[in-house]
């Protein structure tokens, strides 16, 4: 839909408590650990992305932004069934057709 893909590397999956993943294997990676800790009114989501480097720190807030964006729309979808639509309404021009159909428009 948007061109874009990364690399990724699952290490650990835990139904019900915990993903860890190598994240941007290609270019430069980190480290994504998702926890779910169970509430009384439902399910809080805690993503921690590490491995940074010196200097990264525009690199880490993006990957904050992008997360939180992620995550948002998550929550939207499964509480009331709507698509969101938020990369698209970020990034309208960045979409891609796929190959062979045609141009969105």
């Amino acid at each position: 839909m948007y061109g874009v893909a990364t690399d990724v590397r699952v290490k650990a999956v835990e139904p019900d408590r915990r993903i860890l993943v190598d994240w941007d294997l290609r270019d430069d990676p980190t480290e994504v650990e998702w926890t779910f800790h169970p509430r009384s009114d439902g399910t809080f989501v805690e993503i921690v992305n590490r491995g940074f480097g010196e200097g990264d720190v525009a690199k880490a807030i993006d990957s904050a932004g992008g997360f939180a964006l992620v995550l948002a729309g998550a929550k939207i979808w499964l509480e009331h069934g709507i698509e969101p639509n938020f990369v698209l309404d970020r990034h309208p021009d960045a979409r891609v057709s796929p190959p062979g159909a045609a141009a969105p428009g």
